[in-house]
């Protein structure tokens, strides 16, 4: 799983937490103060896997809980991507966008941020 940004991100190291807080609407900032705009794909391995490793929920419990947001004026649905072409488009021409890939190859203009083991 390879955690994708937008190129002028001024970020490049994240941790679990950051992103746990980022996807499931706690976060609307990285550390920095930087303003981030999560997408992420419709579905898939690499969809379950980042939401299991990183979010901590099943790609159900994603989606309940962000129509819970949503429904409550607490918060917009991240956009969703039907490939990781369209997703990588998005990350690299969206100033503060940052999503998650099965991989990077050259070209696609995207920022690879280095994820921090988590504390023990």
């Amino acid at each position: 799983m390879i955690i994708v940004a937008n190129p002028e991100m001024r970020v490049s190291v994240i941790t679990p937490e950051d992103l746990r807080a980022i996807y499931t609407g706690a976060r609307s900032q990285l550390p920095d103060g930087s303003h981030v705009l999560p997408v992420t794909l419709k579905g898939g391995p690499a969809h379950e896997v980042f939401l299991m490793n990183y979010v901590k929920e099943t790609p159900d419990q994603f989606r309940t809980a962000w129509r819970k947001a949503v429904f409550t004026g607490q918060g917009a649905m991240p956009r969703a991507f039907e490939s990781e072409a369209a997703l990588l488009q998005f990350v690299a021409s969206t100033p503060g966008a940052l999503g998650y890939v099965s991989r990077v190859v050259p070209g696609d203009k995207v920022k690879p941020l280095s994820v921090l083991p988590p504390p023990h």
